[in-house]
C-alpha cells in the first residue's frame, strides 16, 4: 500500500473542504488567513520594540496581509521584508482566492436561475411538456393572435396567456430558438422555461401542473431500439399528474396528449381519470395520407386548414344569438364563414353531425361548426337572416352521396417510418378499394414484416390489400429505374424516423425526391407525387411544383392547439379523418352543371343538390400556392377551367 505524506493528507483535506461547497470553501481560506497571520506575527514579535506583545505583533500582520496601503509605514530591513511577504500573501489568499470563491458562487446561483429550477407561482395558465419538433410549431400557434384564444383565456379567468414549457434543458439555445422562430419573435417573452422532463415528479410540480388550465403533451420520436417508448413516457406523466392531484385532493385539468399508438387510448384514459383528449399521432397521420393518396391535391386543404398559415380553419362556436336558428339561416347570417354542421351534447361527451340537414334547428347547449378565415366571421349578422324570403323548413334534406364502384391503385411507398403499418391498416379499411403496395427500404424484409404483423389488427389479411416489400436504397437512381415507375398511380416518400435528426431525415427524403422527379418527368403520365417530412422548418417546402407536402409535426400542432382551446373541436377533426361518415373530396367541375362564368352561390346549389356542402375550388394550372380557393366569396366568379376541381364535404361512401 503507497504511504501518503504529511503535504498529501493535507491537500486531501483541502479537497474534501472545497468540494462541499462556498461555504467550507470560504472557512479553508480563513484558516489560511489565520495561519499565515500568526506565522508572520510571530517572525517580527521578536524584532525589536516594536511590538510590546505576540497579540500585537498577530494584528499587524493581519492588517498587512489584507490592506496593502500599509506597507510603507514600517521601518527595518526585517520587518519590512516580513510585511512586503504578508502583502503579496494577500493579494494571493485573501483577495485572490476570495474574490474567486464569492464569484463562482454567484455564477452558480444565476447559472441555477437560468437553468429553470425555480417552481413557478402561476394560475390558469397553460403548460406545455416537452422539447420536441413539436414545440415550436405549438407555441408558435398558442402565441399567435386568435379571438379562439381570447375566449379561452376568459373561460378560464385568465387575463392574459401565460404558457409554461418544459424543456430537458432550459439553457439560452432554447430562448433563443423561440426568438429566432418566425411567428414568435419578441413575444417569446411569455414564455417560461422549466427545466426537467415529463417523467421527472418534480419537474411537473415545477411546471405547477395542478394550477394550470390546460397541459399540453406532445409526443417526440424514440430510436427503434430504445425499449422506453415516447407513449411509454406520456402514459407515465399521466400517471403522475394523476398521483399529484390525488396526493393534494385537487381537481385534475384539461390535457391533451399524443399518443403515437392509438390502442393505447384506454390505457390512458385509466392512467388520468381527469378531462382528456388524445390526438392518435400515427393514426391521423396515416388517415390524412391515404385520402389524399385517394384524392390528389387534398394535402393543399390540409395545410390550409391544419396548420396556423394564412386561411381558413376549423372553427367551432357556442352563443345565444345562434340558439333557435336553422343552419339555413345561420349560414345567411354568416357571409364570410361555411356553416358545416353541428355538435349535439351526449352521454360520453358530443355527437357530431356535419352535414346535418339545413332546416336543422340550433338547440341550446349545441355548437356549430364552421369553415373560416377568423373567429369574428363565425358572428351571426342578425340583420341578414332571411333576407331572401326562403323558408328553412323548404329546404332539401342532405342526402348520402351514392356509393361508388370499387376502384384499383397501385402505390409506391419509399422509405420507412413507424407509422407504415398503420398506413397499411388504414388502406385496409376502405372497402370499396383495392390497394397494390410495393414498399422499398434499406432495412431488413424481416424486420419490417415483424412491424407489419405486430400491428393490432394485422393488416396483411384483408383481403383488398396487397404488398410486397423490396430491400433497396432510393437514394440510388439504378435502384429506382429498376422499378416500373410508370405503372403506379401515386409515390409516397416518407421521412425516415431511423436517422439521429429529423433534419437528417428530411434532407435523404428531399434529395430522393429530386431523383424521383428526374425519373418521372419523361413518363408519359406523371403519377402523384406526395412528400411526408418531419422538420418543421420545411414548412417552407409546402408548395413543391408537382409534388404534395404534408409536415407531420406542424400538423399535429396545430391539432394539440386547436383541441387545447376548444376540445370539442376533437370529434370534428375524427369525423374528417377517419373513413366512413362525413369526408373532403375532390370532383371534377364537369359533374356539377356549372357554366364557366358560374359564381360561387351557384356551386354552392348544385352541390347541395347532390347532397354535399361546396367548400371551395381547386385549379392544377394555377401558380403554386394559388392552386386551392376555400370559402371565397359568394359571389366571386369562378371562371372554371376543364381540369378544376371541386371541393366537397359529403359522406363516404363506405358509411353507405
Amino acid at each position: 500500500m503507497l504511504k501518503l505524506g504529511f503535504i498529501h493528507r493535507i491537500k486531501f483535506f483541502v479537497e474534501r473542504q472545497f468540494i462541499k461547497g462556498a461555504g467550507f470553501q470560504l472557512l479553508v481560506v480563513l484558516l489560511f488567513i489565520g495561519l499565515i497571520s500568526v506565522v508572520g506575527g510571530a517572525l517580527v514579535a521578536w524584532s525589536g520594540d516594536a511590538f510590546p506583545d505576540l497579540r500585537s505583533a498577530i494584528w499587524w500582520a493581519f492588517l498587512r496581509l489584507t490592506d496593502p496601503g500599509y506597507l510603507g509605514d514600517d521601518e527595518g530591513a526585517w520587518i519590512r521584508l516580513v510585511s512586503t511577504l504578508l502583502t503579496v500573501s494577500g493579494y494571493v489568499v485573501f483577495l485572490g482566492a476570495l474574490v474567486a470563491i464569492m464569484t463562482r458562487k454567484l455564477i452558480s446561483i444565476m447559472d441555477n436561475l437560468e437553468r429553470g429550477l425555480t417552481p413557478v407561482t402561476l394560475k390558469n395558465h397553460l403548460v406545455v411538456l416537452g422539447w420536441n419538433n413539436r414545440t415550436l410549431p405549438l407555441v408558435r400557434e398558442l402565441l399567435g393572435p386568435s379571438r379562439q384564444m381570447q375566449r379561452f383565456l376568459e373561460r378560464n379567468a385568465a387575463s392574459r396567456l401565460r404558457l409554461v414549457v418544459l424543456s430537458a434543458e432550459a439553457s439560452a439555445a432554447s430562448r433563443l430558438e423561440l426568438v429566432n422562430e418566425a411567428g414568435i419573435g419578441h413575444r417569446a417573452r411569455q414564455v417560461i422555461l422549466r427545466a426537467g422532463t415529463a417523467i421527472q415528479p418534480d419537474a411537473l410540480s415545477r411546471v405547477a401542473c395542478l394550477d394550470a388550465s390546460a397541459i399540453l403533451l406532445p409526443s417526440h420520436v424514440q430510436g427503434p431500439d430504445n425499449l422506453v417508448s415516447a407513449d411509454v413516457e406520456t402514459l407515465k406523466a399521466l400517471l403522475s399528474i394523476t398521483a399529484q392531484g390525488r396526493a393534494a385532493d385537487r381537481a385534475l385539468p384539461l390535457m391533451v396528449a399524443e399518443l403515437q399508438d392509438l390502442h393505447k387510448l384506454p390505457v390512458a384514459r385509466r392512467a388520468y381519470p381527469g378531462p382528456l383528449e388524445v390526438v392518435a399521432s400515427d393514426a391521423t397521420i396515416s388517415r390524412l395520407l391515404v385520402q389524399n393518396l385517394i384524392h390528389p391535391g387534398l394535402s393543399a386543404v390540409y395545410n390550409e386548414l391544419l396548420t396556423a398559415a394564412d386561411g381558413n380553419e376549423i372553427l367551432v362556436r357556442s352563443a345565444p344569438a345562434l340558439i333557435g336558428h336553422s343552419l339555413q339561416e345561420l349560414a345567411q347570417a354568416c357571409p364570410d364563414a361555411l356553416v358545416l354542421g353541428l355538435l349535439k351534447p351526449d352521454e360520453d361527451g358530443w355527437k357530431v353531425d356535419l352535414l346535418a340537414p339545413r332546416n336543422s334547428i340550433v338547440e341550446e347547449g349545441d355548437r356549430v361548426v364552421f369553415m373560416a378565415s377568423d373567429y369574428d366571421a363565425t358572428q351571426p349578422q342578425t340583420q341578414r337572416i332571411n333576407t331572401h324570403g326562403m323558408s328553412a323548413s323548404s329546404l332539401p334534406e342532405v342526402m348520402s352521396r351514392q356509393a361508388d364502384t370499387p376502384l384499383h391503385q397501385r402505390v409506391l411507398i419509399l422509405g420507412w417510418n413507424r407509422r407504415v403499418p398503420a398506413l397499411l391498416a388504414e388502406m385496409a379499411s376502405y372497402s370499396n378499394r383495392t390497394f397494390d403496395v410495393d414498399l422499398v427500404s434499406v432495412l431488413p424484409v424481416k424486420m419490417r414484416e415483424k412491424a407489419i404483423s405486430h400491428y393490432p389488427g394485422n393488416p396483411s389479411g384483408a383481403p383488398n390489400l396487397k404488398y410486397r416489400h423490396y430491400q433497396a436504397d432510393y437514394m440510388v437512381e439504378e435502384e429506382l429505374r429498376r422499378l416500373d415507375l410508370a405503372s403506379y398511380a401515386s409515390i409516397l416518400l416518407l421521412s425516415s424516423d431511423h436517422l439521429v435528426s429529423g433534419e437528417e431525415a428530411d434532407a435523404r427524403a428531399l434529395v430522393g425526391h429530386l431523383q424521383l422527379e428526374g425519373l418521372v418527368e419523361k413518363l408519359p403520365q406523371h403519377p402523384q407525387i406526395l412528400l411526408e417530412l418531419s422538420d418543421p422548418d420545411n414548412e417552407t417546402l409546402l408548395n413543391l411544383p408537382h409534388t404534395e407536402v404534408l409536415v407531420s409535426p406542424v400538423i399535429l400542432s396545430h391539432l394539440l392547439a386547436q383541441i387545447a382551446m376548444r376540445r370539442e373541436i376533437r370529434v370534428v377533426f375524427e369525423e374528417l379523418f377517419t373513413v366512413g361518415g362525413a369526408e373532403i373530396f375532390f370532383h371534377p367541375q364537369e359533374e356539377y352543371p356549372l357554366g364557366a362564368e358560374a359564381s360561387f352561390q351557384n356551386l354552392e346549389k348544385a352541390a347541395e343538390q347532390k347532397g354535399e356542402l361546396a367548400l371551395g375550388v381547386y385549379q392544377p394550372r394555377a401558380a403554386p400556392g394559388k392552386r386551392l380557393q376555400l370559402n371565397p366569396p359568394h359571389s366571386q366568379t369562378l371562371a372554371l377551367q376543364p381540369e378544376d376541381q371541386i371541393v366537397v364535404l359529403g359522406f363516404s361512401s363506405s358509411s353507405d
